[in-house]
């Protein structure tokens, strides 16, 4: 049975799941903070699920149909990603750092089709992988396994997530805080890295206490400047998102429950979208699953 976005957001163990999720997302970026960069502004990690959903959505019998720069371009336009500079831009850093490159055999000689490299295509089933591994936590289910066991189930349910991530309204746009940090540079990250340093979680408590933070620490590991982190910082405190208190002589870092609550939101619509697909493509339609919050 497939998650409601409305259920899990209300329930206390998708709470878990996800800040297990963000310790995840945050360790994957160590790894590989180069590659990894690509997802961490959600300017870029649309544009990364666009082009790889023209390439897996292609159609075998319209060379027309696949990943090329100015097709990509168009759609990143169309969906209210990117300007065409900047899409065009991504594009072009991702042929230069080598996550994509053109194919070696297309269709036509006029034509110049790309693809993403096998690791750029490692790293997202490795996203996705995570993804299937948490639903299944919550429900016993085994769909992370069933990737492992058919590594081209990834091509066939891609452009459908991406085609659900693109049409959502609560993916695009779920709240002014996320949208301040998503749509910065390495911003991303930085608030994955918040979300796994929450310890205690009260949904009712109007603040919800992470512990000191090291601005150093943060900037170095996450590839941020101290100016851009501290501008950060300072537009979520001005909007009343996030600030410090004092507890037993430490400044400690809070959120505020508004900020938190969009943070569960975006995820909570994000897993329903791949929960959906996934049973969509892997078997017939089932009833709608209603998770019961854990006390």
């Amino acid at each position: 049975m497939t998650f409601a976005a409305r259920d899990l957001a209300k329930s206390s163990a998708f709470f878990i799941a996800i800040r297990r999720l963000a310790t995840e997302l945050t360790a994957m970026f160590d790894e590989n903070p180069r590659l990894m960069s690509i997802f961490a502004s959600h300017q870029r990690w649309l544009m990364a699920q666009l082009g790889l959903s023209l390439h897996y959505g292609r159609d075998p019998g319209d060379p027309a149909k696949g990943l090329y720069a100015g097709r990509f371009v168009a759609n990143a336009v169309e969906h209210g990603i990117a300007s065409r500079n900047t899409a065009a831009a991504f594009i072009q850093e991702m042929l230069a750092y080598r996550f994509a490159r053109h194919s070696d055999n297309p269709p036509d000689n006029r034509m110049r089709p790309l693809e993403p490299t096998d690791v750029a295509v490692q790293s997202v089933v490795k996203w996705l992988y995570a993804h299937l591994a948490i639903l299944d936590h919550l429900d016993g289910g085994a769909r992370a396994a069933k990737l492992a066991a058919d590594p081209a189930l990834f091509a066939r349910l891609q452009p459908a997530i991406a085609q659900g991530i693109l049409e959502s309204p609560e993916v695009r746009n779920p709240g002014e805080t996320f949208n301040l940090f998503t749509w910065a540079n390495s911003g991303g990250v930085v608030m994955d890295g918040f979300i796994a340093m929450i310890e205690d979680f009260d949904p009712d408590a109007p603040r919800t206490l992470i512990g000191p933070i090291s601005s150093t620490d943060i900037c170095q590991r996450y590839m941020i400047s101290k100016t851009h982190l501290k501008r950060l910082m300072n537009k979520a405190a001005a909007m009343g998102s996030l600030g410090f208190e004092t507890i037993s002589g430490r400044n400690t870092l809070w959120l505020s429950q508004g900020f938190v609550e969009e943070y569960l939101i975006y995820q909570a619509e994000k897993f329903a979208i791949i929960d959906a697909v996934f049973h969509r493509e892997t078997a017939s339609a089932e009833p709608v699953k209603r998770l019961t919050a854990v006390p």
